[in-house]
């Protein structure tokens, strides 16, 4: 029986329930680019519902906030209390098979059932799920229980599902203390039984969350440092001296407006090596620092610890802080990132896709190919080495990949200074390898084999020295000696920089001389590959067919099917001049080289992609209106083009890819966001995976 739906639900509060739906919707996303998210009920609060706002927009589901709940708590007690629940089940049931009309699945999550009055003294979950159809996912809170009770509570609930009717698809027990999960690892159960360790930091809230539910004034701090985790709040009520005894990392100290002192020994602390790092300051009673104050604050070069002001005095605004709940929102980009580890590295997804009847679809969505990218990356994990950890964006990007579990990073500098500025940033890196180079053995290997490399072309001994002391220098030849299956670069450093390295070390592949580049535009229903954007100024119709093979090969590697359009002003045969000419030979050659492409050209952009267009201009082509890959005849056309359709159609532009080299080494930009960071990586991961044959 096809699986098209499955309904979350827990009994008690702060399960993690959310987690686990992250956890189903992005094996949903992977495959899917039509589903549904729904909640029978919901709280009702005059607050929007945040389990729904976080997965709309996570997601990019295609459905309106109204479409996503069926009643209020109030509502549904008010029906249940004049026996109407026939009719609240009959409404949520029309709701749902809406739904299921319209998309490929449904993921339902219930509302936990303490959130009800005890007057209803049955699983309205329960009864909701056994009437839509949809299989049970049970999520049990494990935190402060022993492995018995652990155990009772799971054959219970199981027992209760079965007696009721209900199809049970998986349990969940989450925030699971260490200790208790070793005991239950040789436990069987007649449904599948995935155990989630206690994640503090996913239990906190953020300096961000105390913002919002306080409504407190940021004085001085960026957006950016509001995504700090207060792991717990102070009331800073002694001397300074005696105030700095007692702080701890992730400290979030709440101060009256006035105490100077305390409010400069707290940004010292921020400054120095010697203290831990607190996540922020709340100035109360609604008093600001002086003007000299923060003159004094504004001259600091880097100053990451934000400082908020409320108006309620200090002992009122410690109980509202201690009661702000912690939330995963859409922006929540450290927790998201941390829980899809734990869920990945905890569940075995492949078992559960197994389950879920995934129907096959041609579409693919940003977000279908943003989370392929991951899922292939840590099929195999590779080690890629970051050269610039001195950027900030670097080390957020590292933080998220050791969080999702997808690759192993290599961070080049010293590694003090990493540590400390991480740390001020409150991050995480400490998964990662550091290799300072100044301090590295490796720095000698690699000065000989640099030297054995580029003597004939003249290369000295010292000058192989003053090369290697480049980050860029050194990081690629750690990727040609295998320390490191791949190198991404380019935040700080120029495509030269990057490029340069790779084509005296590395070099290309037989048959290829070009290096060149592409981007992945992710469309709303498909992806296209563009090339070449970046690198190759003015290819003569050599380098360009070497730039449509690479291409091609680049793209299959990606699960496209290439089908190749050669771009030029003027379509088939109806053209002249240089330009035209360069293109045509191009597909020539390219044809001549690998007569397995699929390939044709010229043709301009309109008979490429719309096929009313090419059934007039190309009848006869295989790729007029078809293709997927689009080579420009130069870098004006191909940059203005991909940034055109980017800014214009709000397209996902992933890359620069570059591709020609025999190891991959990938360029940033200089104005890449931690996103393009964080994909560019998983890109460099499976390349890597494709020069060592395991794809």
């Amino acid at each position: 029986m096809e699986v098209k739906s499955l309904y979350i639900s827990s009994l008690e509060p702060s399960a993690g329930s959310l987690i686990v739906t992250m956890g189903m919707m992005e094996i949903l996303k992977r495959k899917l680019g039509s589903v549904a998210f729904f909640r029978p009920i919901i709280d009702g609060n005059d607050e929007r519902d945040n389990d729904i706002e976080f997965v709309l927009e996570k997601y990019d589901l295609d459905m309106k906030y109204s479409q996503s709940f069926g009643f209020t708590v109030y509502d549904a007690e008010t029906l249940i209390a004049k026996n109407n629940l026939n009719y609240l089940i009959e409404t949520l049931i029309e709701k749902f098979k809406k739904l299921e009309k319209k998309y490929d699945f449904v993921l339902v999550e219930g509302l936990n059932q303490s959130c009800f009055t005890q007057s209803l003294d049955f699983d309205i979950n329960l009864v909701i799920a056994k009437n839509i159809g949809s299989p049970l996912v049970s999520v049990l809170k494990g935190k402060n229980k022993s492995a018995k009770e652990v155990i009772d509570e799971i054959n219970i609930e199981s027992d209760v599902i079965k007696k009721v009717g209900c199809s049970h698809f998986a349990t969940f027990v989450n925030r699971m203390d260490e200790t208790v999960l070793a005991k239950l690892s040789n436990e069987i159960f007649d449904v599948p039984t995935y155990y989630l360790p206690e994640i503090v930091e996913l239990d906190t809230p953020t300096v961000n969350e105390i913002l919002i539910k306080l409504n407190c004034m940021l004085i001085l701090g960026e957006q950016k440092d509001l995504k700090r985790v207060v792991r717990q709040s102070k009331i800073a009520a002694m001397k300074l001296e005696n105030f700095l005894e007692h702080i701890e990392d992730g400290d979030f100290i709440i101060v009256p407006g006035d105490r100077a002192d305390i409010i400069i020994g707290s940004i010292a602390t921020i400054q120095s090596r010697n203290y831990p790092n607190i996540a922020g300051l709340l100035l109360t009673g609604g008093m600001i620092p002086s003007r000299a104050i923060k003159n004094l604050i504004e001259g600091f070069s880097e100053f990451p610890m934000p400082i908020l002001s409320v108006n309620d005095d200090t002992y009122t605004t410690a109980m509202k802080v201690h009661d702000v709940p912690a939330r995963i929102t859409a922006k929540s980009e450290r927790k998201i990132a941390l829980a899809q580890g734990l869920f990945l590295a905890n569940v075995d997804v492949k078992k559960i896709e197994e389950k879920i009847a995934l129907a096959s679809s041609k579409t693919v969505t940003p977000i279908m190919f943003e989370y392929n990218l991951f899922e292939r990356a840590r099929t195999n994990r590779k080690k890629i080495v970051l050269p610039e950890s001195n950027d900030e964006r670097i080390l957020r990007a590292t933080e998220i990949l050791l969080r999702r579990d997808v690759v192993d990073i290599i961070l080049l500098g010293d590694e003090d200074d990493i540590a400390y500025k991480s740390t001020s940033l409150g991050l995480d890196v400490s998964g990662a390898t550091i290799i300072n180079p100044n301090e590295s053995s490796l720095m000698g290997i690699f000065v000989n084999e640099f030297y054995e490399l580029r003597r004939k072309k003249g290369l000295t001994m010292d000058a192989a020295k003053d090369s290697m002391v480049h980050v860029t220098y050194f990081a690629t030849m750690m990727v040609h000696m295998g320390y490191a299956d791949g190198m991404v670069s380019g935040a700080i450093h120029t495509t030269v920089d990057t490029i340069r390295p790779a084509l005296q070390i590395i070099k290309t592949k037989p048959g290829i001389t070009t290096v060149s580049s592409i981007f992945f535009m992710c469309l709303d229903t498909k992806v296209l590959v563009y090339g070449d954007c970046a690198v190759n100024q003015d290819p003569n119709a050599s380098e360009l067919a070497q730039i449509a093979i690479s291409s091609n090969d680049t793209a299959k590697i990606f699960g496209i099917e290439p089908k190749i359009a050669m771009l030029s002003y003027s379509t088939g045969v109806s053209g002249k001049g240089e330009d035209v000419e360069k293109v045509r030979v191009a597909t020539r050659l390219a044809k001549e080289m690998r007569n397995d492409i699929i390939i044709d050209g010229p043709m301009q952009y309109d008979a490429a992609i719309d096929l009313k267009v090419a059934k007039k201009k190309l009848p006869n082509s295989k790729v007029a209106g078809q293709a997927n890959i689009f080579i420009f005849p130069d870098l004006n056309t191909g940059n203005n083009t991909y940034k055109a359709v980017q800014r214009s159609s709000n397209a996902v532009a992933i890359g620069p890819v570059l591709q020609g080299l025999k190891k991959p080494i990938n360029d940033l930009s200089r104005g890449c966001l931690v996103a393009d960071i964080v994909n560019t990586v998983a890109i460099t991961a499976i390349q890597a995976q494709e020069n060592m044959g395991e794809l």
